[in-house]
C-alpha cells in the first residue's frame, strides 16, 4: 500500500487498502509534466485504468522530442514543455501514435513564430453562428456545460475516459484554473471573449425556447410564448438589444440576432385574453425587433396546438402540417424583410444532444422530419444546429458507433459490412445521407465539434469527412456555442489545424479538409447565407470595424435595464490573469494531483 503522507491524503479518496496498493499519487509518479496527460488520472472517485501501450508510446515520444529540443534551445525540459514547443511536441507524438489529426510541423518545437504560422491566418473571416449570453438576473445557468470543457467534476462524462484514455481532460486548456462563475456567461465577459480575445469577425447572438415554468413546487411547460420568454436565459427582445448595441458601438455589422420560433395554429386567443398567440408573437418580433434569422427547438415545449391560452405548449416536428407549416408560411408572408435582413429565411433548428432519446425520435433530434420540410419549403434554409449528433456533450457513444462495425451507405442501407458504407454515427450519418441532395439543408457544428476535436478526434474526423462527402464543404457552418466552453478562439485554432488522416480518407472516400474548405466552414458559407461580405480581419477603414476595447464603460442604462443588471461587472479575474501572464516566472506547471495506476 502507498504510504500515507502528511495530511493523510489517501483518506480523501474513496479507494480501499487493496486499491491504494496499486496506485501512486500522480504528482509523485509524473516526472515528465507533459501539457497533455499520457495516462488516466483519477480524482479519487474511481479506479483509473493502467497506462496503455499507445499511451506509453506517446509519453516516450514526448520525452524524446522534449529532451532533444530543450537541449538544443539551452533550457530545461520542464521549461520547454511549458512553451508552445511543448504543445507542438504533444501534437507530434499524438499524430505519430493515433494518426495525423493535427497540422503541426517539427520546426514548431523550436520556433514560436513557426507555431503562429501554422495557426489561423490574420485575414481569416470567421462568422460564428451560435453565441449566447445570460441575462444578469439568472444564476447557475452555464456552469454545468463549462465544467466539462474545463475538466471540472462532476460533469456529463461521469468519470469515463475519452478516446485517448484521459479522464476529465479539458476541451479548452485556457479555462484551466479560472473560476466557474455567473459573470463568465454575462455581457461584459462574453464581449471580451468574442471581440477582444478571438478572431471572430461576425457573430450570431442566439437564444433558447426551453423554459420550464415554476408551478406549485414543481415545473411545467409554458402556456404562452411570453410566459416562455420570461423563463429563458435570454429573450428575443434581449437578444436583439445586444445586437443593436454591438453594431452601434462598432460602427458596422459585427453581430446578427435570432428571433424565437414558436410554432402554432393560425388565429388569436379569445377576446379579452392578455396574450399573443404563438404566430402573433412571431409577427410581433418581425415588426418590432427585425431579427436576422430564426432559432427553434423541436425538443422544447414551444408549440401551441390550439388557441386555448391555458393549455400547455408541446414538442413538435419540422414536418408538422398543423403547427410548423403555418409558421413557415408566416416567414414567406414577410418576404419584404429580405431587403434589409437577407438571412430572414434562415431557419436554425436545435437537433441532437439527446443521449437517452429513443432510436427514432424527431422531436428530440432524429433527422426523419427534415427532408419533407426542406422539400416543401425550398425557399427556406434549414440549418441544423449540432448536426443531429445523438450523444449530449460527451461523445463516447459516437466513438462506440465507429468501433461497432455498423456502416451506412449513400442508399441509406445499414449493417455490418455494408458495401461502400461509412461508420454509422447516430444520428449525424443518417442526417448527412438523407439530406445530401437537399441544397437548402446545412450541418452546423456547435458543441458537436467542441465535444469531439480534443477528446474524440476520430469521431470528429469521421463527422467532418461525412458531411463533406455527402453534403459538400459548402453546406457546413461553424458555431462555437460560446460562452459555454469559453471563447471561440480555441475552436477556431483547432479547426484550422485539424486534419482527416490519409488512411481514413482513402478507406471511406472522404475529401481532404483543405485550407479552402476550412475558410468556407469557418465563415464564408454563413456569409453567403446572410448575404454579407466575407471580408478579412476588422480594421478602422475596413468593411468590419473594430469593437472598442472600452466597451464595458459604454453600456447604456437602457441595455443594463433590459438585461436585468444594475451596473458594471468588474472583470477582476481577467485583470488578475493579465498580471500573472506578465510576470516573468509565469508558466504552467502541468502537475496533476490525482492518482495513476502503476501496478496491475
Amino acid at each position: 500500500m502507498a504510504a500515507k503522507g502528511a495530511g493523510f491524503r489517501e483518506d480523501d479518496s474513496w479507494f480501499s487498502e487493496a486499491q491504494l496498493a496499486k496506485l501512486t499519487p500522480a504528482d509523485e509518479a509524473d516526472t515528465l509534466h507533459s501539457p497533455v496527460p499520457t495516462q488516466m488520472v483519477s480524482n479519487g472517485e474511481y479506479m483509473p485504468y493502467p497506462q496503455t501501450e499507445q499511451q506509453q508510446h506517446v509519453e516516450y515520444r514526448i520525452k524524446q522530442l522534449a529532451d532533444h529540443a530543450s537541449k538544443k534551445l539551452g533550457v530545461s525540459r520542464r521549461k520547454f514543455l511549458a512553451s508552445s514547443g511543448g504543445m507542438a511536441a504533444c501534437f507530434l507524438a499524438m499524430n505519430e501514435v493515433f494518426g495525423r489529426f493535427f497540422d503541426v510541423r517539427p520546426i514548431e518545437l523550436f520556433e514560436p513564430a513557426a507555431a503562429a504560422e501554422s495557426g489561423p491566418p490574420p485575414n481569416l473571416f470567421v462568422l460564428d453562428d451560435q453565441l449566447h449570453i445570460v441575462r444578469n438576473s439568472r444564476r447557475n445557468t452555464g456552469q454545468g456545460l463549462r465544467r466539462i470543457a474545463q475538466g471540472l467534476t462532476p460533469n456529463q462524462a461521469n468519470g469515463q475516459a475519452d478516446e485517448l484514455g484521459r479522464v476529465n481532460f479539458p476541451w479548452n486548456p485556457a479555462l484551466v484554473g479560472l473560476p466557474n462563475v455567473d459573470e463568465n456567461f454575462q455581457l461584459i465577459q462574453v464581449m471580451k471573449d468574442l471581440y477582444l480575445d478571438s478572431q471572430m469577425t461576425v457573430g450570431v447572438m442566439s437564444n433558447n425556447t426551453s423554459a420550464a415554468v415554476p408551478d406549485q413546487g414543481t415545473s411545467r411547460p409554458p402556456r404562452t410564448a411570453v410566459e416562455s420568454e420570461a423563463g429563458e436565459f435570454l429573450s428575443a427582445p434581449q437578444t436583439i438589444a445586444v445586437r443593436n448595441w454591438v453594431n452601434k458601438l462598432a460602427g458596422s455589422t459585427r453581430m446578427l440576432g435570432h428571433g424565437q420560433m414558436y410554432p402554432g395554429i393560425p388565429g388569436s386567443y379569445p377576446a379579452g385574453t392578455n396574450a399573443l398567440s404563438n404566430l402573433e408573437y412571431m409577427q410581433w418580433q418581425t415588426d418590432e425587433l427585425k431579427p436576422d434569422s430564426w432559432k427553434g427547438y423541436t425538443s422544447a415545449n414551444s408549440a401551441k396546438y390550439d388557441l386555448d391560452p391555458q393549455s400547455l405548449m408541446r414538442r413538435w416536428r419540422l414536418d408538422d402540417h398543423d403547427v410548423a407549416y403555418p409558421m413557415y408560411q408566416l416567414l414567406l408572408d414577410n418576404r419584404a424583410m429580405l431587403k434589409t435582413h437577407p438571412g430572414f429565411f434562415n431557419v436554425c433548428i436545435h437537433k441532437g444532444l439527446s443521449t437517452n432519446a429513443l432510436p427514432s425520435q424527431p422531436e428530440l433530434g432524429h433527422p426523419a422530419d427534415i427532408p419533407a420540410a426542406a422539400r416543401d419549403w425550398r425557399e427556406l434554409n434549414f440549418i441544423m444546429y449540432h448536426a443531429c449528433i445523438r450523444p449530449g456533450f460527451w461523445v463516447l457513444n459516437a466513438l462506440n458507433d465507429v468501433r461497432s462495425g455498423r456502416l451506412r451507405n449513400s442508399l441509406n442501407e445499414v449493417g455490418i459490412g455494408v458495401r461502400e458504407g461509412v461508420p454509422d454515427i447516430l444520428w449525424s450519418t443518417e442526417f448527412a445521407i438523407t439530406c445530401a441532395e437537399l441544397r437548402n439543408v446545412y450541418a452546423e457544428l456547435g458543441t458537436t465539434f467542441a465535444s469531439s476535436v480534443i477528446t474524440f478526434p476520430t469521431v470528429c474526423a469521421h463527422l467532418l469527412g461525412q458531411f463533406m462527402k455527402f453534403m459538400g464543404d459548402e453546406r457546413i457552418v461553424f458555431g462555437s456555442d460560446s460562452p459555454w466552453y469559453g471563447g471561440p478562439q480555441w475552436q477556431i485554432d483547432a479547426l484550422w489545424r485539424f486534419e482527416i488522416p490519409d488512411d481514413m480518407r482513402k478507406q471511406y472516400g472522404y475529401p481532404e479538409l483543405t485550407k479552402a474548405a476550412k475558410r468556407k466552414i469557418l465563415g464564408l458559407n454563413s456569409a453567403r447565407l446572410y448575404k454579407i461580405p466575407g471580408a478579412s480581419e476588422p480594421s478602422p477603414q475596413g468593411r468590419y470595424t473594430p469593437f472598442p476595447a472600452d466597451y464595458a464603460s459604454r453600456v447604456p442604462d437602457d441595455l443594463k435595464t433590459i438585461l436585468e443588471f444594475p451596473g458594471f461587472v468588474a472583470d477582476n479575474f481577467s485583470k488578475a490573469r493579465t498580471i500573472y501572464q506578465a510576470w516573468e516566472g509565469a508558466e504552467p506547471r502541468h502537475t496533476r494531483f490525482g492518482w495513476i495506476r502503476t501496478r496491475v
